[in-house]
């Protein structure tokens, strides 16, 4: 199924862990990612959790050097561009459990196809 592997790339999209934007350089992701496992390391409260669309996540400083591995690769940080299109602010997402669930309409909504309420023309 998609739709796991789907939020797992969006949880971990090495932007929303590193905190920068899709223009950034390379030089600026590095600084950032080697700030980052500074504070780690000296287990500051205030960077211990970053905001993803799907709300907060736990960072840790394995997950700040492999976001860092990912951007240095040009193909897997075009990917995770396009993932990082999506505001970095709590959204709903679809539940899996059941398909008679409203919250599935509201899928399409969220990227851009469709309206609630609305078939096909």
């Amino acid at each position: 199924m998609y739709l796991p592997r789907l939020i797992k790339a969006i949880e971990g999209n090495p932007f929303y862990v590193l905190g920068v934007s899709t223009e950034c350089t390379r030089q600026e992701f590095e600084r950032e990612g080697q700030k980052l496992l500074s504070m780690l390391a000296l287990d500051l409260a205030e960077i211990n959790t970053y905001a993803t669309p799907l709300g907060n996540r736990k960072r840790t400083p394995e997950l700040v050097r492999q976001s860092m591995s990912e951007l240095r690769d040009p193909s897997r940080r075009l990917l995770h561009e396009m993932l990082a299109a999506l505001p970095a602010s709590e959204i709903k997402t679809p539940s899996v459990n059941s398909e008679q669930d409203d919250r599935w309409i509201e899928a399409p909504a969220l990227f851009g196809y469709g309206s609630h309420g609305q078939g096909r023309r």
